[in-house]
């Protein structure tokens, strides 16, 4: 029986950073986004996670049905993941509300524009409660990042984002967080089952020399 894949074991570069902030060149990779704004926990940002996992696992399972796009494997679907955009330089200083995010799961390669459009169609058809009308399919290119671990509460990422910075400083590196660079986080926590002290978040910042 062929292993699935999981991809947080398979590119730790990626997915495993330690506590210290590092350099990371990132690849392109294509994922399903939806785009909103506001507070994290608003009714639009948990709509949109509902798409993301409900067109993700549709395709995941596509092979039940003899619907297996070409080149298709099994694998273990990817964390969630998120985009924020937020105006000034102070992000305990932001209004929630004013957040700008992209909500984003990671996809097999074998995704295309195609494979997308047969899973909107497919949801549509079997969960017509899921409104999958702003979903999109992209190729997302960060090229070079700082990133390093959270561990803890979202609302003490800001001495995190610090240590991130402190980093650049040393390095001659030059903060590129625009609304077209955007903060990444990576959520590898589920915060319904974790104790808010044991959240592990991936903080990525893109960077350029």
């Amino acid at each position: 029986m062929t292993e699935k894949l999981d991809y947080k074991k398979a590119y730790p570069r990626f997915y495993a950073p330690g506590r210290k902030p590092e350099r990371v060149l990132v690849p392109s990779m294509p994922f399903l986004m939806v785009d909103g704004r506001g507070a994290p926990d608003s009714p639009a940002s948990q709509a949109a996670v509902q798409t993301l996992y409900a067109l993700t696992f549709t395709i995941k399972m596509s092979r039940l049905g003899g619907n297996a796009p070409a080149g298709y494997f099994d694998y273990v679907v990817p964390p969630l993941e998120g985009l924020w955009w937020f105006e000034g330089a102070d992000i305990a200083a932001s209004r929630r509300e004013d957040w700008e995010w992209t909500a984003l799961i990671r996809q097999p390669d074998f995704v295309t524009p195609a494979v997308f459009d047969w899973a909107v169609e497919e949801c549509r058809r079997k969960k017509p409660e899921v409104d999958v009308s702003a979903a999109q399919f992209s190729v997302l290119e960060e090229g070079l990042c700082v990133q390093r671990m959270h561990i803890g509460p979202y609302a003490d990422e800001p001495a995190t984002i610090a240590d991130l910075h402190r980093f650049m400083a040393e390095q001659g590196l030059a903060d590129c967080t625009s609304r077209e660079r955007r903060h990444h986080e990576i959520y590898l926590s589920d915060p319904r089952r974790t104790d808010p002290s044991r959240l592990r978040t991936i903080l990525r910042l893109p960077v350029a020399e």
